[in-house]
């Protein structure tokens, strides 16, 4: 198997792949939160999607793949994978998606870190720098979606960038021995069972009316039977899913994090343009500033990283 840290500019290619696969992504199920709960979209989804991640599994090997070295750190992984989802998804239902992928940027930054001491891999004292500096960045944006009332959801995104980051040190460290679409079946899989408790616990909406929380509602809301007119979203969604699993972890195998994580940052490019032409959202000048804060320090961090390999 091609040792996963020969090819750098293959990694990037695939993390930028993922994150116009992912951006779509977040306009389907934006566009869909108003009638259908979260976890029906969900298991909706990863339902389509498992059957996509079957085609590509069979290509690269079969299921014999599927026996795998450290089984609980797999585990662990998906469930990281399930609450980082779950996490930004209940946040942009609140607030303007760009705002809300713009919170999600410290993900790169915590990844950089948790390279160190999970990883091995070498981060000087400039590179830790400009972490800091991003963290100030995302503090200039979270300050004012606090103070104009978002309340808890504004933390959602950066809650979900702590938990992605550890899935991605996670699938670097378990992508030296695991084929993508093996990881990426694992990921399917495990939205579909969390998926399916929470339609055993809230699926008939026993509980939506409880909170006054629109995040909340998203979460809690009953499963509908899908119109016609949504269901090439819903299965838009699975195959999407498909993709994005198998490129992240195609990424994160091809090249160190540290390298490949900043390349994320082009997720606020789509976010800004799909959010102002789909729904009509234009974040405030803090967001702006902010994110400019964290691009500037995450770009910093990949060409101080190339510098230090050359």
């Amino acid at each position: 198997m091609q040792d996963a840290r020969n090819a750098p500019l293959m990694g990037i290619g695939f993390m930028l792949g993922g994150m116009f696969l992912i951006s779509i992504n977040d306009v389907l199920i934006k566009g869909l939160a108003g009638g259908y709960p979260l976890h029906q979209i969900v298991a909706f989804r990863s339902g389509v999607g498992m059957i996509f991640v079957l085609g590509i599994l069979m290509a690269e090997g079969g299921f014999r793949l599927l026996i795998v070295q450290h089984p609980g750190l797999h585990v662990l992984r998906a469930v990281l994978v399930v609450f980082a989802n779950t996490a930004f998804y209940l946040a942009f239902v609140a607030m303007p998606l760009a705002t809300a992928t713009a919170l999600y940027f410290v993900a790169p930054l915590f990844v950089t870190l948790l390279s160190i001491p999970f990883l091995g891999e070498q981060v000087g004292v400039r590179r830790l720098t400009a972490v800091l500096v991003g963290f100030a960045g995302v503090l200039v944006m979270l300050g004012p979606e606090l103070s104009f009332g978002a309340g808890w959801t504004a933390v959602l995104p950066v809650l979900s960038a702590a938990l992605y980051a550890g899935t991605s040190i996670l699938t670097r460290k378990l992508g030296q021995a695991t084929r993508a679409s093996t990881l990426a079946l694992h990921m399917q899989l495990a939205f579909i069972i969390v998926a399916a408790a929470m339609y055993l616990v809230a699926g008939d909406g026993r509980y939506a009316d409880s909170f006054a929380s629109e995040s909340l509602r998203f979460a809690f809301a009953p499963w509908v039977w899908p119109t016609p007119e949504d269901l090439p979203s819903l299965i838009g969604l699975g195959f999407l899913s498909a993709c994005i699993g198998y490129a992240m972890a195609q990424a994160y195998r091809q090249a160190p994090a540290s390298v490949v994580a900043p390349f994320e940052y082009v997720l606020m490019i789509f976010a800004l343009l799909w959010g102002w032409v789909f729904f009509a959202e234009w974040p405030r000048p803090t967001v702006f500033l902010g994110a400019t804060i964290i691009i500037a320090s995450g770009i910093y961090i990949v060409l101080r990283a190339r510098r230090r390999r050359l």
